[in-house]
């Protein structure tokens, strides 16, 4: 942060059910405007009920925010793993850079800690890395109930060691069930 810069007057975290008809409003503005990209009003339709968005504000303004659903991660040799996954990472380009997003990260961090791993898509590694997180390495896939959808090309997905967080080998295959749109994105 430079000098003039104020950090995050608050943050607060709150389930997709309790998010008022303005507050969702407002992280579809905040999405849209960190990502460029108009996919972001569609934003609601894909989170179940029970997601927790982590928000930042200055003032009243929501400045940073993202939110976490369950998946199911499962690293070679384990069961599927109750997974913190991380989407719509988001900070309004007027704030980037100083530090919004990075407090907002750690916010939810701490607010994780029932899951047994923490899981994200990005390509922006690096922002994630300070944080702790940590790029898996090995061979990824989507699972089915009739098998495996290896994702060769797919880069970018990390892993947050949390608590009860089983020993991790970060070049081992890693899958997470399909979703009707995606499988890690």
């Amino acid at each position: 942060m430079t000098a003039g810069e104020a950090p995050i007057d608050r943050i607060e975290v709150l389930s997709t059910a309790a998010l008022t008809a303005e507050q969702r409003s407002a992280v579809i503005e905040v999405c849209i405007a960190a990502h460029k990209n108009e996919d972001f009003r569609n934003l609601f339709t894909f989170l179940e009920a029970g997601g927790r968005h982590v928000l930042g504000h200055r003032g009243d303004d929501l400045v940073s925010h993202a939110v976490v659903t369950t998946r199911w991660a499962q690293p070679a040799g384990q069961p599927p793993l109750r997974t913190a996954y991380v989407d719509a990472v988001s900070t309004l380009p007027a704030y980037q850079g100083q530090g919004h997003g990075s407090a907002v990260m750690r916010r939810l961090a701490g607010a994780i800690d029932d899951y047994e791993v923490g899981c994200l898509q990005t390509d922006r590694p690096t922002f994630y890395e300070h944080l702790g997180w940590e790029v898996w390495r090995g061979p990824l896939a989507g699972r089915r109930e009739e098998g495996l959808v290896p994702t060769p090309e797919q880069r970018g997905v990390m892993v947050l060691r949390l608590p009860s967080t089983p020993p991790l080998d970060l070049d081992a295959l890693l899958t997470i069930e399909c979703q009707p749109s995606r499988i890690w994105e």
